[in-house]
């Protein structure tokens, strides 16, 4: 039970293609290659976030930061 032979992997490819057909194969492999695509522009844009936020200076400590807190009031019914 060694390796199999370019020919057996060849009388595969023959049965799937006659199975599925060529138009069916090729709209899977257009179809896949579309995912893997948009899977890689996801974690670029996940990178590309993560890089801004690290830029981004937090406040060091000590610092003061000015602000006015206003009271919530409830509308009179």
């Amino acid at each position: 039970m060694g390796s199999f032979s370019i020919w057996h992997w060849l009388i595969v490819l023959l049965v799937v293609v006659l199975v599925f057909g060529t138009k069916k194969l090729r709209n899977l492999g257009a179809d896949l290659g579309s995912a893997v695509k948009g899977f890689r522009e996801g974690m670029k844009s996940e990178e590309d976030k993560s890089a801004q936020s690290k830029a981004e200076i937090p406040p060091t400590t000590g610092q003061t930061i000015e602000g006015e807190a206003k009271k919530e009031t409830q509308p009179k019914v």
